[in-house]
């Protein structure tokens, strides 16, 4: 049932393109009119041998209008064929926009348990069965509906006993089908479950090929792939056999009718109880059904792999998202009023992330987050960028419920930048300029990558902003891409700035010069930024320190390192690792202490 299920998703696709499918089916119809005609006209050409003097064609007609029937039947067939396939390959740009529309509104929790390669499977491999579902399968569906209608009917016509001699083989052979077609099934969806695997496992081998090699694991993951590749083998192996097996059924049925109709018409035509020229026709509209018949198996299959792909296909579409806009949701044009956070908690999995946070951030106010590991810093951030669910009543942006704002206009007041930073394979102006939608301004990009300190990398480069950054900003050094991420967030000129440690990645020397920037940006916009090196919070007017998803301490730092509490050790900490640092160049007898700030 869920295979019937799955399949009716398609129906939608296939009514939007009904007058494609009805003119291609009209085009089969004529397709197989034409063919029909031809055993027809080759019985009276055989009567007319037989007997010139009755005959209502002559041999050389017959002849004529049967390369006239093949002529019209080739050219129906292209129109038919192009109407079928052309209305399949639409369908499949209509899916894939739509899995890819479902996959931008889905929330950060969906992508965290699934795998990309898996997903790009769906994108390609299980569409491309779906395509040749609507496609091939469709349109050697109605053509086999259409021969076996219209050729049975004038089997019959000849002799209604002899048809019935010929058929019989065939309601075994449907019988047969129907034991194997749920084997086809799951069968088939195995082996587009180890398809997608074995994609995934080839995306995230190429990702971290510099990895791999840096740790020569190269035979490692070589094995790995091959363990998953043979799994892949074994089961397309078993499904192969089990389509093996229905080729041969159907074989063995048209066979079987085959040898009836030659024996016992044969008989028939003896005992002039039907004429030699009605044997040839009868033995012709038989020889149609061969072919539609053996396809039989290829459109099971095809059906069953469909079906297979389309509940793969059908997982992502019937996704649903936990952050969507209500229908009484409104635009935000800014933030005048800030922040509050209502006993604030999140759950992930059944844990705990946060609980029961509780602050205001006022218009204008740099704020400084921080924390051990796994402490809730960086979600705290996506909270309020609402990248993750927030129920009702917990957070306020300028005194409205976060959930009454349309997430548009919240996040178009929002410049972020994640802890890990992502790059287009594009140039470095068109990253930055990803933070400026409709404006590409040639000056805000170049003031941007200078409030980022990123200016003088870019002209030592030799195309400056031209730079292509490789995939992922393979060609940039990680601060480099550290400092682009932030250009880009800048880029925009946001009021609510989101800063996920931004500063991880870069040395002491280029965290001063970017602190400096950053500091004359703030301006009087609000500022959220994590961290768990304190000397990013330098131009913070508070700091808000959490421990297991709840505030431990809060207040200015001033007020915070006279508490002696955890931000004072942080402190410590912090300044024990900066001494450790400067003075190992002379431990080790290479050079002097680093000048320290």
């Amino acid at each position: 049932m869920r295979n019937i299920r799955d399949l009716a998703r398609l129906i939608p696709y296939l009514t939007a393109l009904r007058r494609r499918y009805a003119g291609g089916a009209v085009f089969l119809l004529l397709t197989n009119a034409f063919a029909l005609l031809i055993p027809w006209f080759m019985k009276l050409a055989v009567e007319a041998l037989q007997h010139p003097g009755t005959a209502r064609f002559s041999p050389s007609a017959c002849a004529l209008i049967i390369v006239a029937l093949a002529l019209l039947h080739c050219i129906t067939r292209i129109f038919s064929r192009t109407l079928v396939l052309n209305a399949a390959r639409i369908i499949e740009f209509r899916i894939r926009d739509d899995l890819f529309r479902r996959l931008m509104q889905l929330d950060l929790g969906y992508f965290s348990t699934s795998r990309s390669g898996d997903i790009l499977s769906r994108f390609s491999n299980d569409l491309t069965n779906v395509r040749m579902l609507t496609g091939f399968g469709a349109m050697s569906a109605i053509n086999t509906l259409i021969i076996y209608a219209a050729a049975v009917t004038m089997m019959l016509r000849i002799h209604p006993w002899l048809t019935f001699w010929a058929i019989l083989p065939f309601p075994l052979m449907v019988l047969i089908v129907k034991k194997v077609s749920h084997k086809l099934f799951q069968r088939s969806l195995q082996a587009q479950e180890e398809l997608a695997r074995l994609s995934s496992q080839a995306e995230e081998t190429v990702s971290a090929v510099r990895l791999i090699k840096s740790y020569c694991r190269e035979e490692h993951f070589q094995e790995q792939f091959a363990t998953t590749a043979d799994q892949y083998l074994r089961h397309n192996l078993r499904l192969a056999r089990l389509r093996g097996l229905i080729l041969p059924v159907m074989a063995s049925a048209t066979g079987a009718g085959t040898l009836v109709v030659l024996f016992m018409g044969g008989r028939l035509v003896i005992g002039n109880q039907i004429s030699l020229g009605d044997f040839v026709a009868f033995s012709g509209y038989l020889a149609m059904l061969v072919w539609p018949t053996a396809v039989m198996g290829w459109i099971l299959t095809l059906a069953q792999r469909g079906a297979a792909s389309m509940s793969r296909l059908a997982e992502i579409l019937a996704a649903e998202s936990g952050v969507v806009d209500r229908e009484d949701a409104e635009a935000v044009s800014g933030l005048q009023q800030g922040i509050e956070l209502r006993n604030l908690s999140f759950d992930y999995q059944g844990k705990n992330v946060l609980e029961g946070i509780s602050c205001r951030i006022r218009a204008g106010e740099t704020v400084g987050i921080t924390g051990g590991v796994g402490c809730g810093k960086t979600t705290l951030l996506r909270l309020v960028a609402r990248l993750l669910p927030v129920a009702d009543g917990m957070l306020f942006v300028d005194g409205r419920d976060i959930t009454t704002i349309t997430i548009d206009s919240l996040r178009r007041l929002i410049g972020f930048v994640p802890q890990e930073a992502f790059l287009f394979s594009r140039t470095i102006e068109d990253n930055i300029a990803y933070g400026m939608p409709g404006r590409h301004d040639p000056d805000l990009i170049r003031k941007a990558a200078g409030q980022a300190g990123f200016l003088a990398d870019v002209e030592a480069f030799s195309e400056g902003f031209g730079t292509q950054v490789g995939e992922k900003g393979v060609t940039l050094s990680g601060g480099q891409k550290q400092r682009l991420a932030i250009a880009r967030a800048l880029a925009g000129d946001p009021p609510l700035l989101l800063l996920d440690d931004p500063l991880s990645a870069v040395d002491a020397g280029r965290e001063e010069e970017i602190l400096n920037e950053l500091g004359r940006f703030y301006g009087g916009r609000t500022v959220l930024i994590v961290s768990q090196r304190v000397s990013a919070f330098r131009d913070c007017g508070r700091i808000i320190v959490l421990k297991a998803g709840k505030i431990a301490e809060q207040g200015t730092p001033g007020e915070l390192l006279a508490q002696g509490g955890l931000y004072a050790e942080m402190c410590r900490l912090q300044q024990l690792r900066d001494e450790l640092k400067g003075e190992a160049p002379a431990l080790n007898g290479i050079d002097g202490p680093r000048q320290q700030r």
